[in-house]
């Protein structure tokens, strides 16, 4: 089974054309944020990998290993119900305030362009707030995968 990511362009394009697909009246099969929270959300979860300092790292050395290797590497879809770091908690309150529901998409998709654009060194030494330090390959898979899971949220 191929590992998807956004290291492959037919991949990248697969994820944009379903986040066309998300509308603002969307119903989520699972979880507590609207269409448009997930979107904000997206857009911060991409600051995580462009600007660390937006999150704090959560303790715990299984995060950095069993459960990272079991997130990025296992072919199982990411299970529902897993609760994210708290500065990009939608739903907590914290995380960007959605907007106008057209530019913050167009922010997620400028977003996917920036990191699948960026050079090996952009990601070198930038942490995962729960995994810890990343390579790009690891970047690219986690992007793919965290956008695949909320997509799926919402039924795309």
């Amino acid at each position: 089974m191929k590992s998807r990511t956004f290291a492959n362009a037919v991949d990248v394009a697969d994820i944009r054309r379903r986040l066309t697909l998300v509308q603002p009246g969307s119903r989520a099969r699972w979880g507590r944020m609207s269409a448009h929270q997930m979107i904000c959300h997206l857009r911060d979860a991409f600051l995580i990998a462009t600007d660390p300092a937006q999150t704090r790292p959560v303790p715990g050395l299984h995060n950095r290993t069993i459960v990272k290797w079991i997130a990025l590497y296992v072919p199982l879809r990411w299970p529902s119900g897993i609760r994210t770091t708290p500065e990009i908690d939608q739903v907590a309150g914290a995380g960007s305030r959605p907007g106008e529901f057209a530019a913050d998409v167009a922010a997620v998709d400028a977003a996917i362009a920036a990191i699948t654009a960026a050079p090996e060194e952009f990601f070198r030494g930038r942490r995962h707030p729960i995994f810890g330090p990343l390579t790009q390959p690891a970047w690219l898979r986690w992007a793919y995968l965290h956008m695949d899971h909320h997509l799926r949220q919402f039924g795309v």
